[in-house]
């Protein structure tokens, strides 16, 4: 059996990502990939990053895969419908077995099936696939009941099996299988946007905090770490085999465990293997000990969870932390000498002018080194979606559109909370720079953009 992994992520034919140039190689594809072959199973990965469809249609053709496993998430939803379409209608890829996985199927496993996916992997998904493919391969009849997390078509209804147990050991999973894809390109992306090359390493699988807004699609409020000694060695290894500047951590928490940062830290210095390395965390999760081990270990940047400046907006977002507090964990990070930054969003349920402002001063005072402001907007399958969904403004098709585009009712129209980033943004780069006659240009865009608010205020 001809066996491919892919994912609908092309780098080219986005240009907000390729404004932002941070692509990542698909660790998820890739643990799949090394336990696939852990188990005796050949794969082959296509890297859609730095190809286009185009391209994966003629791979595709050329391959002729017996199975497909495609990760679909938020951002690749549309170009996983349209390689869906593209095998469903294309007469010698009519055999291909197509298996969807990744955070965006769990709640529509339906809608995905009728658009013509034979399989949905909800959940984990290296030991579904595996056995997956086994099924597939075997010569007996093929019944799926018994395989735990997935849906899928029987007589016209869809059949969702048992929720599959989570691998409780995730340190017997094999490293990503990276040789499979050109980690040179992305290294090439990084090295010319941004002077530096990332390569990204999971030390963890799951969650156990209760934010609204956050998909846990796959591994639950689950908290599984891998042991820093393991850890240690893959950073090795990617030494050994690559030339790369910094790593990124993907961890949701990397500070969760102070008990594992202390082992992973000693590990690290042990090993004199201190490369440089970006996290996030929580501020409820930071000490000042926690940021010496972090920075004698390699950290050079910080960013921590905020989402607001007033306490009243992230009560709502359950995210259950103290403000102040982030705010002098953010100030504790620069003075240990390394990066801060931090993640902003507006137009949470409730939120109002007043927050804004609060979360405007939040940052002049903490004054993160960086910082990402976005809209809220719901993902199914999320307490805020469920908080919301009566309220949306419109309804969009499923199959045209993402979640990302969804709109409700809030206190002020979606222009408003737009025209309130430009503000934040330029009041953030007026506070930042020297005041020359740049920076007051920069404040007439600030005064404009709060102009513009107030016209949204009165109209909505």
């Amino acid at each position: 059996m001809k066996i491919l992994l892919t994912h609908g992520y092309f780098l080219q034919e986005d240009e907000k990502e390729q404004l932002i140039m941070r692509p990542y190689p698909p660790l998820g594809l890739l643990y799949i990939s090394a336990y696939l072959e852990q188990n005796g199973i050949e794969n082959e990965v296509y890297d859609a990053t730095f190809s286009n469809l185009s391209a994966m249609k003629k791979y595709l053709l050329h391959l002729q895969p017996d199975v497909i496993g495609i990760y679909t998430n938020l951002m690749t939803k549309l170009n996983v419908l349209k390689i869906i379409q593209f095998i469903k209608t294309e007469p010698a890829l009519q055999k291909i077995k197509i298996v969807l996985g990744g955070p965006e199927v769990r709640s529509h496993k339906e809608k995905f099936l009728e658009y013509g996916a034979d399989i949905i992997v909800f959940g984990e998904g290296e030991v579904t696939m595996l056995e997956l493919v086994q099924a597939f391969g075997s010569s007996a009849d093929i019944d799926l009941q018994h395989i735990n997390g997935i849906a899928f078509w029987n007589n016209g209804k869809m059949v969702v099996t048992a929720e599959r147990i989570l691998i409780r050991d995730i340190n017997q999973l094999p490293f990503p299988n990276r040789k499979k894809i050109n980690l040179q390109l992305y290294f090439n992306a990084w090295k010319k946007k941004h002077g530096m090359s990332m390569v990204n390493v999971n030390t963890m699988r799951g969650c156990p905090y209760s934010c609204k807004w956050c998909s846990r699609a796959v591994y639950g409020a689950s908290y599984r770490r891998r042991s820093p000694g393991l850890v240690v060695d893959e950073m090795q290894w990617l030494q050994e085999n690559y030339r790369f500047d910094m790593i990124w951590f993907v961890d949701d928490v990397f500070t969760i465990s102070h008990k594992w940062l202390h082992e992973f830290a000693a590990e690290v210095n042990r090993r004199n293997l201190a490369i440089p390395y970006e996290i996030i965390t929580r501020s409820d999760r930071v000490t000042e000990e926690v940021l010496v081990l972090l920075k004698k270990s390699g950290c050079a940047r910080v960013w921590i969870g905020a989402e607001s400046g007033s306490q009243k907006v992230i009560d709502a977002m359950d995210r259950r932390v103290e403000v102040g507090q982030v705010r002098e964990t953010i100030k504790l990070v620069k003075a240990q000498g390394m990066e801060a930054g931090t993640f902003i969003m507006l137009g949470y349920p409730g939120e109002d002018e007043s927050d804004i402002k609060e979360t405007l001063a939040h940052l002049k005072y903490s004054n993160p080194d960086k910082y990402t402001i976005t809209v809220a907007y719901p993902i199914k399958g999320t307490p805020l979606y469920n908080e919301v969904e009566n309220i949306f403004t419109e309804k969009l098709p499923w199959e045209s559109s993402t979640d990302r585009e969804i709109d409700f009712k809030r206190r002020y129209k979606r222009a408003y909370y737009n025209r309130a980033i430009q503000w934040i943004n330029y009041e953030m780069l007026f506070h930042r720079n020297t005041k020359n006659l740049h920076s007051y240009i920069i404040k007439l865009k600030s005064l404009k953009a709060r102009g513009m608010m107030w016209m949204n205020k009165i109209t909505g």
